[in-house]
């Protein structure tokens, strides 16, 4: 048995353990994503090496993929959609590929050819050091995303809070929809197992709605079989943050300090579970369908509000990464 099969082993052991008691740390993916590549590269190296051998020689072209489909999915996007900056994620993530696939090994090139290169050597490794970076912390976040969507809600919520988003007509858009539809099919299999939760519309009303969306989202519950006296609105928050603390200061209100079941998109599940924890909050989060044509789109402008909520982290992180080549430049130069 090679090192790396014990290193995977036990990493994907420490995972499982940590994931059972808390679900909701990202650091969880961590373990799981050097866990699983440790032991991929030992089964690999064991059993058929030639097969990485040919990983790394097709991986260039399975990144010129990626950035493909980004683009096209990104320009189905905004045709399908209003023409704004969170719409153009995918957009905008498939031309950064496409950039640092051609600018690199041309300026390698230029380099190469060159009798004084000067600091582009060191300006192209800061480029892919970068660009690496984020790389790694999206397949980290989009591994154990895939993840947490996998886990089934456990019974017994005291209440099952709906997040709410825009609502431009003063009536639920189909997005939402999903959610509420999800949190009506999750309270009739709390009822069925003999449990009385509460269910909680969360949302405030914006500048652009004609209503707050906590009103649109319980008559849709209402519409929907819930009976009235198990719907509560929640109409003063403005973010995701927001939405968790009143809805459980809502809950507390009435006598019950229990455990949240929230419930929301399924590209937006991860960073409300991670926001819950860091609130302190008991609760569990479940995701509901999105149109496939959106997900990615969605899931990019939700990995980088995650950046942006450790942004000192990420910040420190990328300055020094992408400084250290020009600085050994200079240093040596």
């Amino acid at each position: 048995m090679t090192s790396q099969l014990v290193i995977g082993g036990a990493l994907l052991a420490v995972f499982a353990w940590r994931f059972h008691r808390e679900p909701r740390r990202l650091s969880n993916g961590l373990l799981l994503l050097f866990g699983a590549g440790f032991l991929l590269l030992g089964l690999l190296d064991e059993l058929a090496p030639e097969v990485l051998v040919v990983l790394i020689a097709v991986s260039p072209l399975l990144v010129v993929g990626l950035a493909v489909l980004l683009i096209v999915n990104g320009v189905r996007v905004l045709r399908r959609e209003r023409f704004r900056l969170g719409n153009a994620m995918s957009l905008l993530a498939g031309l950064a590929i496409v950039a640092v696939v051609v600018v690199v090994p041309a300026g390698f090139l230029i380099a190469a050819r060159s009798r004084e290169p000067g600091v582009l050597p060191a300006l192209l490794l800061s480029l892919l050091g970068v660009a690496g970076y984020v790389g790694f912390l999206f397949t980290l976040v989009t591994l154990y995303a895939l993840v947490y969507s996998r886990l089934r809600p456990t019974l017994g919520s005291a209440a099952i809070v709906v997040l709410g988003s825009a609502v431009p007509r003063g009536t639920v858009p189909p997005l939402l929809a999903a959610r509420l539809d999800r949190a009506v099919e999750l309270y009739h299999r709390e009822v069925a197992a003999g449990h009385a939760p509460l269910v909680i519309a969360s949302g405030g009303q914006g500048p652009d709605e004609p209503v707050a969306e906590a009103h649109a989202m319980g008559h849709y519950l209402r519409e929907h079989g819930l009976p009235a006296e198990v719907v509560a609105e929640e109409d003063r928050s403005r973010s995701t943050r927001e939405n968790l603390v009143l809805s459980h200061r809502l809950l507390a209100a009435r006598g019950d300090d229990g455990r949240l079941l929230v419930v929301t998109s399924s590209y937006h599940a991860l960073r409300a579970a991670i926001q819950s924890r860091q609130l302190r909050l008991p609760a569990q989060v479940a995701g509901a369908k999105t149109a496939r044509y959106y997900v990615p789109n969605a899931f990019l402008r939700e990995f980088v509000a995650l950046l942006a909520d450790h942004k000192l982290l990420h910040g420190t992180m990328l300055a020094l990464i992408a400084a250290g080549p020009v600085l050994l430049y200079l240093l040596v130069t």
